[in-house]
């Protein structure tokens, strides 16, 4: 049993994909919720085109520089 939270209401659901999917229906910032763990996040962005999410923000994370950027701040 997963609960999907989000500012006003509350969803019960029976599967991770199910939660997933609400979540990103709700199209809000939510709290995911079961017995063993607990994820929040805006979910939904599923593509990214011309460096940009759906909603036109601009997306330019990427593993190396954060990968990169730990071990410049330690040295």
């Amino acid at each position: 049993m997963y609960k999907v939270i989000g500012k006003t209401i509350t969803f019960d659901v029976m599967t991770l994909d199910e939660a997933m999917r609400t979540a990103k229906a709700m199209n809000e910032f939510v709290t995911i919720k079961s017995v063993d763990f607990e994820m929040v996040g805006m979910f939904g962005v599923d593509s990214i085109k011309n460096g940009l999410c759906p909603d036109g923000v601009k997306y330019d994370w990427n593993k190396a520089s954060r990968i990169g950027r730990v071990k410049k701040e330690r040295t």
